[in-house]
């Protein structure tokens, strides 16, 4: 069995701890998800953390209570305001996760 020179091994630790960290942001990214009801509340529509329409409730009756340009008008209204809450949670997600080096690795020493 061959040994690995502690830097290697360090380096190792550390990339796997990366890879951990990079698992679980990328598992509370895929978690988010935004449902804002339209102005009328007849409309909820659920958006994923990319902006994409995972899902749209339409209370019973909505369509024959809204002209079809009424319910466009309410559905689009209902998935800006959802697309902008799924946003602010990725961005508050992504500033509360910090990228510091491990302490185990010591920054690459320069020759003179």
């Amino acid at each position: 069995m061959t040994d690995i020179h502690p830097d290697v091994q360090a380096a190792l630790d550390a990339a796997r701890e990366l890879r951990h960290r990079i698992a679980d942001l990328r598992e509370r990214i895929d978690g988010i998800r935004a449902r804002r009801p339209s102005p009328s509340g007849s409309v909820v529509p659920e958006v994923d953390a990319m902006g994409r329409l995972t899902g749209l409730y339409l209370a019973p009756g909505v369509a024959a209570t809204f002209t079809g340009a009424e319910l466009v008008t309410e559905i689009m209204a209902a998935i800006r305001e959802s697309t902008a809450d799924a946003g602010l949670q990725y961005r508050t997600v992504m500033d509360n996760e910090t990228w510091e080096a491990p302490e185990s690795v010591a920054p690459a020493q320069q020759s003179s």
